[in-house]
């Protein structure tokens, strides 16, 4: 019989806060709940920001909690080769293109439009889409750019790559309230989201990518994570289908939100676990601030 998988996979660019440890709670306490398998992944594909400091703080962070997990850990960085494979076949199959543009040109494009009294499409959180203009590159024009050591990054082109499938295998199973009894089925709309960034140049990944191959290589069934994530499970849903990889059953929980109605990140220090720790918290007392009685 197949256990049910599921992983809590934080990036080591800094250190966990409170929404980390709702999430990998609410990951662990369901894996045991089913005697399932819980998968600890560490998403450091992002070797710039990245360090071995805040790696140790992950796995510190965690056993404090109480929180066990399967090891070895697997950690991105060690495994771009996998990473690489499967950009080759978006390649190949013509879904994805270089594009060229600088952070500089976009916004300048961008102020042109404005000018022009066009509103630009945004994705879900406010960010312009990606005006995609290097598509209209011929072959032979791309390759020239390439070769000539032209920086670049590989982008999913979402219009061909969503036309090639029949609308309907363009869906995921969303939990209710985390019951895995009671789902509903829920549309994806990658276009939302434009010509999101597949792999750069130096990096032969990004986080849609790498995330879709890991799960399938862990078989993990069952993803836990913030709302935060929701839009992007259309992108990931596009790749799985592309790459012909399995589907799995999804739960995005509330976020916790810090004093300015904002959801935490890694810069509000107040809310970090080890600070927390040193104030004299409790493991029980988290799991009571996260809402996990």
């Amino acid at each position: 019989m197949t256990l049910l998988t599921f992983r809590f996979a934080p990036s080591p660019n800094g250190e966990l806060h409170l929404g980390h440890a709702q999430s990998a709670l609410l990951n662990h306490d369901m894996a045991r709940r089913v005697g399932g398998r819980f998968l600890l992944r560490i998403e450091d594909i992002d070797t710039s920001r990245c360090t071995p400091e805040f790696e140790a703080g992950i796995y510190r962070d965690l056993e404090w909690l109480g929180i066990e997990w399967e090891t070895p850990v697997r950690r991105q960085s060690e495994h771009f080769a996998d990473y690489e494979a499967a950009l080759a076949r978006l390649i190949k199959a013509g879904f994805v293109y270089p594009a060229f543009m600088t952070r500089g040109q976009i916004r300048g494009f961008l102020a042109e439009r404005t000018i022009a009294g066009d509103l630009w499409p945004r994705d879900p959180d406010g960010a312009p889409l990606y005006p995609g203009l290097d598509k209209k590159l011929s072959e032979r024009g791309r390759l020239k750019r390439i070769a000539s050591g032209e920086s670049f990054v590989w982008r999913l082109d979402v219009e061909k790559a969503c036309g090639a499938l029949p609308a309907e295998e363009l869906s995921w199973q969303e939990a209710e309230d985390g019951s895995w009894e009671a789902r509903r089925t829920i549309l994806a709309e990658p276009r939302l989201l434009g010509d999101v960034v597949i792999a750069r140049k130096e990096i032969p990944t990004s986080y849609f990518l790498s995330v879709v191959v890991d799960d399938a290589l862990q078989g993990v069934s069952h993803i836990v994570r913030g709302r935060d994530l929701y839009q992007a499970t259309a992108i990931q849903r596009l790749l799985q289908q592309h790459l012909g990889l399995p589907a799995p059953l999804y739960f995005h929980h509330r976020l916790i939100e810090g004093p300015d109605g904002r959801k935490l990140s890694k810069s509000n220090r107040d809310s970090g676990i080890r600070a927390l720790r040193e104030a004299g918290v409790t493991p029980a007392d988290v799991r009571r601030m996260v809402g996990l009685e």
